[in-house]
């Protein structure tokens, strides 16, 4: 079995590390870029850039942060890149809709799920790991907000470890939105979905792997059969979580004020991950951390896993 076949925007660069490591078969694990320019705020973004391709080293494979820089895919970035993507303030938010006018009119912005998905399976990765997915917002049936990353996951090829999605959707309908894209979800250790910043959302699952060797198996199987993603929802430990009364309280607050603010669309999330930042005092950014940490060790353990299975 093979890696998918490249098929990179004319272009794109490779790092010399994520290229070395593709073309001789070594683990790489994708990495996005909006989570440091969007979801995190500065100059912690910096640190836990750092922090995070650590984690995917830890694991046993490359990091390939994903980023367009005027106007062209990079696929891993240098330290200078990374520098440049934590300290602008004004880069664009990236989904795949929007590459081709970055492409086009030579812009710069960080890549979101979707995007980072669409240029990593492009690029033979076969791994990719982040916070919490997009998903169905709340009040769904009312504004028809739905993450561009579901559609794009139910067609593009690879494995994506996250916390579940983010807090301030809606868990059930995504999820069911997921079960009819044909995305396979599979719980790590669990067959309890995360909610982010807490282990529990309330919502079940039919699967689980009981380790990296079996997510890898599970998505090399995919690959065989269909297109489309694997997510490993990968829950913070207990004595990890973000306290859930706190939880409950801040996110209410949060998506109040967005509504009171009459934020719609892609700005929502930013305006209320930084909300909760601030009315949490800080505890949510350090869980989001640490749960990236986590999501991007175990990517490295399955991208390890899968390197070896399709050799």
């Amino acid at each position: 079995m093979h890696p998918p076949t490249r098929d990179l925007p004319a272009g794109t660069v490779l790092s010399p590390e994520v290229a070395d490591a593709l073309s001789a078969g070594r683990p790489v694990v994708a990495l996005e870029s909006t989570l440091l320019a969007h979801g995190l705020p500065r100059p912690e973004n910096r640190a836990a850039a750092d922090d995070v391709e650590g984690a995917v080293r830890a694991g046993g494979a490359v990091p390939a942060t994903i980023a367009v820089l005027d106007g062209v895919p990079h696929v891993g970035l240098t330290a200078a890149e990374v520098d440049r993507v934590c300290a602008d303030p004004d880069l664009a938010k990236l989904g795949v809709r929007d590459l081709s006018v970055a492409s086009a009119l030579g812009l710069s912005g960080a890549t979101t799920v979707s995007s980072t998905a669409l240029l990593a399976a492009a690029a033979g990765i076969g791994v990719f790991a982040t916070g919490g997915l997009g998903g169905v917002h709340r009040q769904a049936v009312d504004t028809f907000d739905e993450s561009a990353d579901l559609t794009a996951l139910s067609r593009t090829s690879l494995v994506v470890v996250c916390a579940g999605v983010k807090s301030i959707l809606d868990v059930p309908a995504t999820l069911e939105r997921l079960e009819s894209l044909s995305v396979t979800v599979v719980g790590y250790r669990t067959t309890t979905f995360p909610g982010f910043y807490v282990a529990d959302s309330g919502s079940t699952l039919d699967w689980s792997v009981d380790d990296a060797a079996a997510a890898a198996r599970v998505f090399a199987a995919r690959r065989e059969l269909a297109p489309g993603a694997v997510v490993v929802a990968n829950p913070l430990p207990l004595d990890e979580q973000l306290d859930p009364d706190l939880h409950d309280r801040v996110i209410a607050g949060a998506l109040a004020a967005a509504e009171e603010a009459g934020v719609r669309g892609k700005d929502v999330t930013p305006f209320v991950l930084d909300h909760l930042h601030r009315a949490s005092e800080g505890a949510t950014l350090a869980v989001n951390v640490r749960l990236v940490l986590r999501n991007a060790e175990l990517a490295g353990r399955i991208a390890a896993e899968l390197a070896e299975v399709t050799r």
